[in-house]
């Protein structure tokens, strides 16, 4: 039996436009913690950065939590995949070399959800930053280490 037995349906219909908002999710496989470890969030912060900073997308807010990651992008010079291709494939390896480890490190697929156009950014990135709060991490968004938003 397939561990993720609809993963190919993430990418069924799935279409990339520049200048379009996404809000992307990826999880770590087995959805292991990892990212308790914030020594190892912020290798997977600085790939995220490396992606705004060569324009592949303008990056409006992010959350890394334990085991997955939430990003709000607008995306600029890349697709979907070619972006997530190289965040999954820099971040894994980095992580496995700081980390000691081998192997996958991010389950197949991610999530994405377009923003239409006309709809606001704002209340995406706040349910975004907010995320350690109802997760019962912090008590305030500001307490948490793994997070931005262009706008702060």
């Amino acid at each position: 039996m397939h561990p993720h037995p609809n993963s190919h349906r993430l990418r069924h219909g799935r279409y990339s436009e520049q200048g379009r908002g996404y809000l992307i999710t990826a999880v770590v496989y087995q959805r292991l913690r990892v990212f308790s470890d914030w020594r190892l969030g912020r290798l997977l912060v600085a790939e995220l950065r490396r992606a705004h900073e060569q324009q592949w997308v303008n990056s409006i807010a992010w959350v890394v939590m334990p085991d997955h990651f939430h990003w709000l992008v607008q995306l600029e010079q890349r697709s979907l995949a070619q972006l997530m291709q190289a965040i999954k494939s820099r971040s894994t390896l980095s992580i496995n070399r700081a980390s000691g480890t081998r192997g996958a490190f991010w389950q197949s697929g991610y999530h994405d959800r377009a923003i239409r156009d006309g709809e606001e950014l704002r209340p995406f990135a706040r349910y975004i930053v907010a995320n350690p709060v109802r997760a019962g991490l912090v008590e305030k968004t500001g307490d948490y280490p793994l997070w931005d938003a262009c706008w702060l």
